[in-house]
């Protein structure tokens, strides 16, 4: 008899597993094909990302390359990026689907929004890279460049995988801290942390918001600044928005 329940516990566990290799399979075959359609815009989708630049530049400056290989590896990284942006909601649909079923209705209505937030606030901060940061960002390190008469002419001829480079670094990085409301409200809503011991860390959150910024951006004070203060704006707004909450509760209670 225990021999039964052994293996029929086991054949449960195997099914467990072919059914999350399914899933992944599912998840990689979305991928591969978000990277050909992808790869098929990706000339578009790299002036898309470059006009922030390309519309300060001078009329007949633009980007350059110098390796015969990089304006197609550019191309490459460029439909890698995007399909691993389209294809993130599928995957976490897929890890939610698979891990759903073994959660209780308050976990589930607690992750829920949380699956849902996390890739909107990352095009949340991809946009304000793109739309503010990005443009004051450029017209800050051209205004390095000189062409007087009686003083050596420094010109940008920026490189396309350099700038491709840079302008991901931002994007990943902004993505990345606009995921801290998600992560202090999860801490908060599943008890790990009180509100109380948000607001008493908040002077070392501004310590770290800093130490994160030259960690992840380049190592410049603009590019470090710029992060750092939507960080810090990100963790009161999760102060607030758990104060809401809490009280929600209580008065459902």
């Amino acid at each position: 008899m225990i021999a039964d329940n052994d293996e029929e516990t086991s054949m449960n566990f195997l099914d467990h597993l072919k059914e999350l290799r399914q899933k992944l399979i599912y998840s990689i075959i979305f991928f591969i094909l978000s990277f050909i359609v992808s790869f098929y815009f990706s000339q578009s989708i790299f002036e898309f990302l470059a006009k922030p630049l390309t519309s300060i530049l001078q009329d007949g400056n633009g980007l350059i390359y110098t390796a015969l290989q990089e304006a197609f590896l550019t191309n490459v990284k460029v439909a890698f990026f995007t399909a691993a942006f389209i294809s993130f909601p599928f995957l976490s649909f897929q890890i939610w689907s698979f891990i759903s079923p073994g959660l209780l209705k308050k976990e589930k209505k607690i992750s829920l929004p949380s699956l849902i937030a996390i890739p909107f606030l990352f095009l949340l901060g991809a946009a304000v890279v793109y739309y503010l940061i990005s443009p004051i960002a450029w017209k800050f390190f051209l205004s390095f460049q000189t062409s007087q008469a009686d003083s050596i002419n420094i010109t940008l001829q920026a490189k396309m995988n350099e700038y491709l480079s840079l302008m991901m670094t931002f994007i990943f990085a902004f993505g990345l801290a606009f995921q801290l409301p998600v992560v202090l409200l999860l801490l908060v809503r599943v008890g790990v942390l009180t509100i109380q011991q948000l607001v008493s860390f908040r002077k070392y959150a501004i310590v770290l918001a800093f130490i994160f910024a030259a960690i992840i951006t380049p190592p410049d004070p603009f590019s470090q600044i710029s992060l750092a203060l939507p960080v810090i704006i990100l963790y009161e707004v999760s102060i607030l928005i758990s104060r809401f909450l809490s009280k929600k509760d209580k008065k459902k209670d």
